[in-house]
């Protein structure tokens, strides 16, 4: 058994073992309760955080181990419970633009969704103490109020972008061991890459602008970058952290491209899926970077599911 495992089983395990059908959760209701808070918190774009502590930590020099392998599963529940604050505060947007989502359809009430996102907010914290004890929760409290503070005050506003990316920074430095100026660099890319989807993806529903493409852009180049810059732990590692980083700015790049060209509402949500899944490759290139490139392996790994059950739960 690998080191990665205990963390993806245990993600896997919140899933609720799901063959291709079982996760088909409709605005219809299929699914039953779970489907619906499945719905609600986006639970399989979960599989796209589990890497900033796994990068974190590999840029610190103090690769996860042992207990440390919770510190990912701290990230998906804060990841969760922001989407479930999200729905939250948008509810009233949402039953106007997106009358299907769990509030403004009925399958769920408010106040069941702010419960959620307290209580996963406090499995996050619990989770950061218990894998990495205050050098984690220095910046996992922090954290969580960055989750709260985006989903409440922040989001729709100009420092939007600005404080997704701060959730996402933090995130990685919560794996670094306390080792925050060794690993700001992968935190950086991270929180730079985020601003640049986040920025895109307001125009998911009206469309977008050409300005703010560029910016993605340019963003993504930044955060490329930032991944591949530098030395690895060998040739081997070299190699296969320019391959992740290709494929990211690849996937990424063309998608926000296309939505800087043409800034349709189709053409952004494409890009904002894209930018959502190419934290993955980006997490597994700053990995490799840092010399654990057979743990960037497994995680590359996830992005295949991720994109699977993308198609039966959206991340947006």
């Amino acid at each position: 058994m690998t080191a990665v495992e205990p963390a993806r089983r245990a993600v896997k395990a919140t899933f609720t073992a799901s063959n291709a059908r079982g996760v088909a959760f409709t605005a219809r209701g299929r699914g039953g309760k779970v489907g619906v808070f499945v719905q609600l918190v986006r639970a399989p774009a979960a599989l796209t955080v589990l890497g900033d502590t796994i990068a974190g930590g590999a840029a610190a020099g103090t690769p996860l181990h042992g207990r440390r392998w919770t510190l990912p599963l701290a990230s998906a529940c804060f990841y969760w419970a922001g989407m479930a604050l999200n729905d939250w505060a948008d509810r009233r947007l949402d039953a106007v633009e997106r009358p299907e989502r769990p509030i403004p359809s009925g399958r769920i009430t408010p106040g069941t969704a702010l419960t959620t996102g307290g209580v996963l907010t406090a499995a996050g914290l619990g989770l950061a103490g218990f894998g990495g004890g205050q050098r984690a929760l220095r910046a996992a409290v922090p954290l969580a109020a960055a989750v709260w503070a985006y989903d409440t005050t922040l989001k729709g506003t100009a420092a939007g972008p600005l404080g997704m990316a701060t959730c996402r920074a933090l995130d990685v430095l919560m794996g670094s061991g306390g080792r925050w100026r060794r690993a700001a660099p992968a935190a950086a890319a991270l929180g730079v890459h985020t601003a640049g989807v986040t920025a895109v993806s307001a125009g998911e529903v009206h469309g977008g602008s050409p300005g703010t493409g560029a910016l993605a852009l340019a963003g993504t180049a930044t955060a490329t970058g930032l991944a591949v810059a530098g030395r690895a732990g060998g040739r081997t590692d070299r190699i296969a952290a320019l391959g992740y980083g290709a494929g990211y700015a690849a996937t990424v790049g063309r998608a926000q491209y296309r939505a800087t060209t043409t800034p349709s509402a189709d053409r952004v949500r494409a890009a904002t899926a894209a930018g959502i899944h190419g934290m993955v490759p980006l997490q597994a290139s700053l990995t490799a970077r840092y010399g654990s490139g057979r743990v960037a392996a497994l995680l590359a790994g996830a992005l295949p599911l991720a994109r699977r059950l993308a198609r039966k739960v959206s991340p947006t």
